[in-house]
């Protein structure tokens, strides 16, 4: 015979009373001290005695023997006998978190029996997409979402009725600690419904209480936040990819490498020439050289280098090339490191991201975060046991406004609303980023889990729900119900990346500048000239100002002359003629080219007497011939020496005219005039 129960829970209480005294024994030596009974002290090994006895687990005669920190035993469970002809038998299990698991027969339900023709009780939580509900102010409410239309696709395969009832407490189920259940959980453990189809997450906590089908759905813990949109570009944002300080020196380095280049030209020997190497032999020319890097032109030559279009002067002299190279390396570093970052700089918004992973989320205290109150992501972290998890559950436990959330649009509400992270499972958290574009997620996925159907323990509809769940798996059903709830947000897949003139408008507004400038300088430069021009001619300056600008509009190709010196007209092939003699001298003629010089010969009268009578005077010689210099491209008109007497006997033989006169011989170079022409020898 077994025996009573009251010796089966002597018994159980002498093995812990006696396992305790061991343990206690062997930390600390318990010491033999009478004690007097009516001494009013206590015996200090009795708050020892006490922590060990809560400490002792073992299967004893009455099963599973276990205290809480109130030293109240728990976790054990209780059979429940029936009484029949037979004697007893066993009908259920009691546990003692006051669950009732009872078997098929004492429920009267055949498990071969299917779901064919009965109605059942389904109990759910509306959550989007997975419940919704539709309908109501007067009209009867019917629900929609994933969950609904998966339900409906059971219905069919299974040929059964159902009727949905929203959970009581709005809660998903989790323990409370008088050992009773909340939530869809507590109603499945009190047969006050046949299943619960919600997005309803697949725990082993769970499952010692409640049976789930084969998951639906896969899924895991993520974290949804607010999209931090960084500063939007303005018109000035292709000046971000450097910060203030390198533009400012950047600005210095041109400074001190134009002060540096206009320094070493001026020192090297090398860089000082002479502009027209044709004038060396004329008297005052004699030494005369200049330098190209005026204080202009050091300025200007690294301002072409930096926008690599280069610039006319280029450098002689070992040192200014030692600088330009410098530069020029210095410039192409700059300018590759600019253009790599500018397209980043350009884009319309850039999204900041403060933390990138839960790692992050752990180690800092300015963003708050949290779950649902009693589901399974709380669950999650106040069972687990990875550090950092572990550091998250502290954070959200002892918080204090507390981070819980009863929802998720409470959740979703207060990411949008305040600097709150909100941990939700990954398909919630997809749907409402397609819905709400402010909206994204950090991080991937914390664990993997999935989304099952409940039911009471024991139920006999496990196998047969999870055959038509597979079943529908394999018909593709379930992911084309997914794509018909998930699919149609507003958000664009892609970001637009064309730029707009809020990128760039700051470039035109730079060359609208730089043109206005330019502007400014030519009328300054205009006014400057003509006022010079009227005070030199004695005219006023307006009909200077008046005459040059309507030369200046005109669209004929006439040459503009300078009132101040009038160049020689033109003759045949663009080489100026002599000007106008009224002398007797020779007149020209004629112009040949030969041994790259213009010559023209002299006409008859050549070598007379000065016509037109009368003065003493002897009138200079016209310009008999020219020739353009290689070197400055200057044209030089020249004169020809007096003629003299030909040799005695030029002219005898074969006639005077037989023979051609002696050819004129160049003078040497005269002085250049302004207008590109020569002065005339007096």
């Amino acid at each position: 015979q077994p025996p009573q129960l009251s010796a089966a829970l002597l018994f159980d209480a002498v093995h812990v009373v006696v396992g305790a005294v061991r343990e206690l024994n062997r930390s600390q030596e318990i010491g033999g001290r009478p004690l007097a009974c009516a001494a009013p002290g206590i015996w200090p090994h009795g708050t020892s005695l006490m922590n060990y006895l809560r400490m002792v687990e073992y299967d004893g005669l009455t099963g599973r023997v276990e205290f809480n920190s109130k030293g109240q035993r728990t976790n054990y469970s209780l059979r429940v006998l029936e009484k029949g002809r037979d004697g007893h038998r066993e009908v259920g299990v009691w546990f003692s978190n006051r669950t009732l698991a009872m078997d098929e027969a004492t429920l009267a339900l055949n498990a071969s029996d299917s779901l064919a023709n009965k109605t059942l009780i389904i109990t759910t939580i509306l959550e989007n997409p997975y419940v919704m509900r539709v309908g109501g102010a007067g009209g009867p409410e019917r629900y929609e979402g994933f969950c609904v239309d998966m339900l409906r696709e059971l219905a069919a395969l299974l040929k059964f009725r159902f009727h949905i009832k929203l959970v009581e407490d709005g809660l998903y189920g989790a323990p409370e600690p008088n050992g009773s259940w909340t939530g869809m959980v507590g109603e499945l453990i009190n047969r006050k419904a046949d299943l619960a189809v919600a997005a309803f997450t697949i725990t082993a906590e769970r499952e010692k209480v409640i049976d789930f089908s084969k998951p639906f759905m896969t899924l895991g813990i993520s974290i949804l936040y607010r999209v931090h949109m960084g500063r939007k570009p303005g018109y000035f944002s292709f000046l971000d990819p450097f910060s203030p300080a390198v533009w400012l020196f950047m600005l210095l380095a041109y400074l001190a490498v134009s002060c540096v280049l206009f320094l070493a030209a001026r020192l090297s020997p090398y860089e000082w020439y002479n502009p027209h190497p044709c004038l060396r032999e004329r008297p005052g020319l004699v030494g005369l050289v200049e330098n190209q890097y005026t204080l202009g032109n050091s300025l200007w030559f690294p301002v072409g280098g930096f926008l690599q279009q280069g610039a006319e002067v280029l450098p002689r002299a070992l040192s200014t090339r030692c600088v330009s190279g410098v530069w020029w390396a210095f410039t192409l570093i700059i300018i590759s490191s600019y253009t790599a970052n500018l397209a980043a700089f350009l884009t319309v918004q850039r999204m900041e991201v403060p933390v990138e992973s839960a790692d992050d989320l752990a180690d800092q205290t300015n963003i708050e975060y949290g779950t649902i109150h009693a589901g399974s992501t709380m669950t999650f972290f106040q069972n687990s046991r990875y550090q950092t998890y572990q550091r998250m559950w502290n954070y959200m436990h002892s918080k204090q406004p507390s981070v819980f959330v009863k929802s998720t649009e409470e959740g979703i509400a207060r990411v949008l609303n305040s600097k709150y992270a909100f941990l939700l499972e990954s398909t919630m958290n997809e749907y409402h980023r397609r819905h709400n574009c402010n909206l994204t997620q950090i991080g991937g996925l914390l664990d993997t889990k999935g989304y099952g159907i409940g039911m009471p323990l024991g139920s006999p509809f496990r196998d047969e729900i999870t055959l038509a769940i597979l079943q529908l798996q394999e018909n593709n059903r379930l992911e084309i119900l997914k794509r018909k709830w998930w699919e149609g947000g507003h958000c664009p897949k892609e970001e637009d990346h064309r730029l707009g003139m809020e990128n760039i408008g700051g470039i035109f507004v730079v060359l609208v500048c730089g043109l206005v400038v330019a502007i400014l300088v030519a009328v300054m430069e205009f006014v400057w000239s003509t006022r010079r021009s009227a005070e030199t001619e004695e005219i006023s300056l307006c009909s200077e100002m008046l005459r040059e600008l309507r030369r200046a509009v005109s669209c004929s190709r006439r040459p503009r002359a300078r009132r101040r010196r009038r160049p020689p007209k033109l003759g045949g092939g663009g080489v100026p003629t002599a000007p106008p003699h009224h002398g007797g001298g020779p007149t020209l003629r004629e112009m040949r080219f030969s041994n790259g010089k213009l010559y023209s010969g002299a006409g008859e009268g050549s070598g007379g007497s000065p016509r037109g009578g009368g003065g003493g005077g002897v009138a200079p010689p016209p310009c008999t011939h020219v020739r353009v210099c290689p070197e400055c491209r200057r044209i030089q008109a020249l004169r020809a020496t007096p003629p003299r007497a030909p040799p005695r006997g030029w002219g005898r033989r074969g006639g005077g005219r037989d023979r051609a006169p002696p050819t004129p011989q160049p003078l040497p170079h005269p002085a250049p005039t302004a207008e590109g022409g020569s002065r005339q020898p007096e």
